[in-house]
């Protein structure tokens, strides 16, 4: 209760620091209409405050409904909005600050008479053209982003690969968040595009849920619904252990485990648990890997074995590896496993938020995670980060869309 007081305090002060820009927009209105949009400021502020405290009710219920999804949004780009409002007009009180200096020093009569300085009003219009941009640009990425699937094909170069793979298709998903979504009907147009691939098999990468299996409950009709002829093969993220759940406990792991493991079961997919699966064509062997978490980053928990995972796996057999961190690549798959052909992985969601064009990418979480998206080689061993299907914390997606990959091996 107390830390919720220092950031209410906190957003308070804030709504007021910007309250004091949004006036300098107002001053050349008439005084009736300037008043109303004064009234309007706080009108909106006080909703904010009501769409906080509503999320902060329900967002522990789950499934986790619409309404609390949508408010919590609501809060949230409006908090964002003003954070960057606000850091224009600290740079305009800096450039103030100084030209008030600069004013008290050459005044013969001290800084007493030196008088105000006006905010900039080019610094202040500039300060919410930029803020109201990004606003919109977030509420995009809710109400469209979220759920704007791309498909993206990939040819994937195995050494060595026998010509009974080659031209295998197998398409990758990875974190669906199923805790998350707010649009059924919408996520259904993600499953039928990656029906629409005619995979050979399917790759899903870990975090099905964001806490807890009966989070996909409402959902098990939509993704069981992917098939592939050479089977649907899974794996744990970090967010399938029950580890994010108030009050949980190691006792309660098995349990938690147990239950994804019935969702994986109830969708038909075969949930690889630090184990392999041998796949024959024409005489010819590929080896299917499957790791619990692994991650070199942060404090996320190690449950992931691959030793285990990829013993009576032979070297000559081309080997492909699910691991959902990537940072698991370069912290022991590259150092150890040279057998190891192709990782395929997810986890940083591209963060939700970049820049992507033609030969150019960009994302905050590039400055945590090197490999966060795409594909990365070091001799023969190739990387692949799937962008996520679905979406954590900010239910949306803004530059970085949700990914449906199809790989092509040759």
């Amino acid at each position: 209760m107390k830390r919720l007081l220092i950031f209410l305090g906190i957003v308070f002060l804030l709504n007021l620091y910007v309250y004091g820009g949004y006036k300098v927009l107002l001053q050349n209105l008439e005084s009736r209409t300037a008043l109303g949009l004064k009234i309007l400021y706080w009108v909106i502020v006080a909703l904010s405050y009501g769409a906080l405290a509503y999320s902060m009710t329900r967002f522990r219920v789950t499934p986790v409904a619409f309404w609390t999804k949508a408010t919590m949004s609501f809060f949230f780009i409006f908090f964002v909005v003003q954070i960057l409002w606000a850091l224009f007009l600290g740079i305009d009180d800096i450039v103030r600050g100084i030209q008030w200096i600069g004013s008290a020093i050459t005044s013969n009569k001290g800084p007493e008479t030196a008088g105000g300085i006006s905010r900039k009003s080019f610094l202040v219009k500039t300060g919410a053209f930029a803020a109201t941009g990004f606003g919109a640009a977030l509420t995009y990425g809710v109400v469209r982003g979220s759920h704007q699937y791309q498909v993206i094909r990939q040819k994937l170069t195995i050494a060595n690969l026998p010509d009974a793979f080659k031209g295998l298709k197998i398409v990758q998903i990875s974190d669906i968040h199923s805790g998350s979504f707010w649009s059924k009907k919408a996520v259904q147009k993600g499953i039928d595009m990656i029906n629409a691939q005619q995979a050979d098999m399917v790759f899903f990468t870990g975090d099905i849920v964001n806490n807890e299996a009966s989070e996909m409950d409402d959902y098990i009709d939509v993704f069981k619904q992917i098939k592939a002829p050479m089977g649907v093969y899974s794996i744990m993220g970090n967010h399938d252990y029950g580890e994010y759940v108030a009050g949980f406990t190691p006792e309660d792991l098995p349990g938690n485990i147990k239950k994804i493991e019935n969702v994986h079961k109830a969708l038909g997919w075969d949930l690889l648990l630090n184990e392999n699966r041998i796949l024959e064509k024409d005489g010819e062997k590929l080896a299917i890997v499957g790791i619990e978490n692994w991650g070199a980053k942060m404090r996320f928990s190690r449950y992931g074995d691959l030793p285990k995972a990829i013993d009576g796996v032979e070297e000559k057999w081309p080997t492909l590896l699910l691991s959902h961190d990537p940072s698991h690549w370069r912290a022991q798959v590259l150092t150890d496993f040279p057998q190891v052909d192709a990782t395929f992985s997810g986890h940083t969601h591209g963060m939700q938020f970049g820049i992507e064009t033609a030969g150019f990418k960009w994302s905050p979480v590039k400055y945590m995670y090197p490999e966060w998206a795409g594909l990365y080689e070091e001799g023969n061993q190739k990387l692949y980060v799937n962008r996520g299907f679905g979406y954590l914390g900010f239910p949306g997606r803004f530059g970085i869309w949700p990914e449906i990959t199809l790989f092509e091996l040759a």
